[in-house]
């Protein structure tokens, strides 16, 4: 990895001519859980006004068409990106299709892990919900049912399905998020956990490059040198972008604003991004603070 400064970007507009597609992160960039982040609303107007394609690529567990209505109730209009798709419609088509090894071989029993707001992941595809992981071939982790739920209140359960040999599908890769302005644990780290102590895991979303091929699809851009990712996790959405070859820019006020000093305004500390990015090892093509044109 190469020891150079990363592009610092006050705008957008500094390298949108580069690019005909942008894959747009949701949470952190484009809104904060109740309302559009500062400056987003004329950053989308301005890609659409220059002809943009855009898809919002978001790791929420749950079906696309409610995370549209979702994006929408918070103030981003639909007409101002194209498409949407996360790891929850990804999950969902898998759970449905059973389309390769590992699901073909899935049983119907699921045990669930997440909120009442999250059951649209059992609608439709013939799935048994189960209370207890004693009674299941499977768990289904869309992420702890309360926001200031902790890994360890779930080693018990984790430690009894790893007894049983279940597998875990994750349909949320990430492992925090910031809710009204607090970190809370998603379902990765539950997923994480469980891998460590030798549970089997299948994960949806991003890094994980089959969602990047669907949003290529959707984007219809066929040079991928056109195509820029926007997001503010390291792990998920830069990694993920690298892992596809295509660029990304690292919005620095969302999920490591604190680690890296960035407030709203306050330019960011090229010391800790570089730190931040080494011990990551992922390294995005530009840095912005948050996304504006």
């Amino acid at each position: 990895m190469t020891s150079s400064a990363i592009p610092y970007l006050t705008g957008l507009r500094e390298i949108a001519t580069q690019y005909d597609g942008f894959i747009l992160d949701l949470w952190g960039v484009l809104h904060d859980g109740r309302a559009p982040l500062p400056g987003v609303l004329d950053c989308l107007e301005r890609l659409k006004a220059e002809g943009k394609r855009t898809t919002i690529l978001s790791n929420a567990p749950r079906r696309a068409a409610l995370v549209e209505a979702r994006v929408t109730e918070i103030g981003i209009p639909r007409a101002l990106y194209d498409n949407l798709m996360c790891s929850g419609e990804e999950t969902w088509r898998h759970l449905s299709d059973r389309d390769d090894p590992f699901y073909a071989a899935l049983g119907r029993a699921c045990y669930h892990i997440g909120p009442r707001r999250d059951d649209n992941m059992l609608a439709d595809i013939g799935l048994r919900r189960v209370e207890e992981a004693a009674e299941a071939d499977f768990i289904l982790n869309t992420g702890p049912s309360e926001y200031e739920a902790t890994v360890e209140q779930y080693e018990p359960l984790l430690q009894q399905a790893r007894a049983r040999g279940l597998p875990m599908v994750c349909a949320n890769p990430d492992l925090v998020v910031i809710h009204h302005g607090r970190r809370a644990i998603c379902a990765g780290a539950l997923a994480q956990r469980y891998e460590e102590i030798g549970g089997a895991v299948r994960w949806h979303g991003k890094p994980y490059p089959s969602i990047y091929e669907t949003c290529f699809g959707l984007l219809g851009i066929a040079e991928r040198n056109r195509i820029l990712a926007v997001g503010d996790s390291l792990r998920t959405d830069i990694a993920g972008a690298n892992a596809v070859g295509i660029a990304s820019a690292l919005v620095l006020g969302g999920i490591h604003g604190e680690e890296l000093g960035v407030a709203a305004g306050a330019l960011p500390d090229p010391a800790k991004l570089a730190a931040a990015v080494a011990a990551s090892g992922q390294r995005p093509s530009y840095a912005i603070a948050h996304l504006v044109w």
